[in-house]
């Protein structure tokens, strides 16, 4: 299955806006190195279409993702409760640190799967449930 997706590059540990467009495995060993390296940011869309697109942003064990339905629409993933409500998690953004509510922070795999099942099915909003920005 082919995917469109940008990230943080490997090289420079920045994000890169350039696209790339490749099978999962190749995203999945992008995914997996920027991990063991303890954060990142990746952006992903299906090859047929600009939107939607889920963007999921970690650090450490700890991730968020949003959806963005256009250029003017985006969500938040509701979390998976792996962090306190009242809790303020840092993670990936591009290329800054951002500070979420731990109502939206799910563990880095639970949000990989996520995005996997995304890329598998084109559908987000089956994913769980999303609050509007």
């Amino acid at each position: 299955m082919s995917v469109t997706w940008a990230a943080t590059a490997l090289e420079s540990g920045r994000y890169s806006a350039v696209e790339s467009e490749s099978d999962t495995e190749e995203l999945t060993d992008h995914f997996n190195e920027l991990r063991s390296r303890g954060q990142g940011y990746i952006e992903v869309r299906l090859p047929v279409s600009d939107f939607p697109r889920l963007a999921l942003g970690f650090q450490g064990d700890q991730a968020v993702i949003h959806r963005f339905d256009d250029a003017e629409k985006s969500s938040l993933l509701v979390g998976d409760g792996s962090a306190a409500a009242d809790a303020v998690v840092d993670v990936a953004v591009m290329d800054d640190l951002a500070a979420f509510s731990g109502d939206f922070v799910l563990t880095v795999d639970r949000a990989w799967a996520l995005v996997r099942n995304f890329i598998q099915t084109g559908v987000p909003g089956e994913l769980g449930e999303w609050r509007k920005l």
